[in-house]
This record gives C-alpha cells, structure tokens and sequence, in this order.
C-alpha cells in the first residue's frame, strides 16, 4: 500500500491567484514524475492562508527518486522558480501517512 504525502502551506493571502497557478502547473509534472496527484487545496472559507496538497506514493525510497525526476523535469523547475520569484509561499510541511481504514478510490461528486 502506497504512503500519502500531505503538504500544509502557509501563503500569502493576497497572492491566492499565484498559488492556484502554481497548484495547476504541478498537474502534468507530478504524474510524470512518479507521483499519483491527489490534488491541491486552496483557501475557500475560514482561514486564507492554509492551502493544502496530497499525492500518494510508493514508498519513502520511490519518494527520493520522485523528487529528483521532479528537480529535473524543465516544468517542474519552471514552476519552482515561479515561487521562488513571487514568494506567494511562506511556509510548508510535509507529512507522510498511511491509510488505515477508509474508501480508498472513492469518487467525489
């Protein structure tokens, strides 16, 4: 069973439109890279400054190796420097779980 990587971000609440861009760029370069996207999540209501992304991977192993294909990938470096030039991004953690019990694969309507 795969392990699934939840990253928490903290960004500025003024640049939500740069950070929905930068969500969407990842959508081609994560799947090609090694990953199985989940999604990303941006403010809606509540706080404005939590945004969210999962993606499901094989292992921590297959994670090191996802990561350098990620570095490596011409939109996947694009979209790094995309942050790293507009700073919509103050902050971000990543945490690596497991599921235990659950309807995995379940659609959403």
């Amino acid at each position: 069973m795969p392990i699934t990587c939840f990253i928490q971000y903290e960004i500025d609440p003024y640049q939500k439109d740069a950070f929905e861009e930068y969500a969407r760029n990842w959508n081609e370069a994560i799947p090609r890279c090694g990953a199985d996207l989940i999604g990303y999540y941006s403010p809606h209501e509540g706080s404005s400054t939590l945004a969210y992304a999962a993606y499901n991977i094989e292992n921590l192993g297959a994670y090191e190796e996802y990561r350098s294909r990620l570095m490596a990938d011409p939109v996947g470096r694009a979209n790094y420097e995309f942050a790293r030039e507009k700073r919509f991004i103050r902050r971000e953690d990543r945490t690596f779980l497991r599921l235990v019990t659950g309807t995995n694969g379940a659609s959403i309507k």
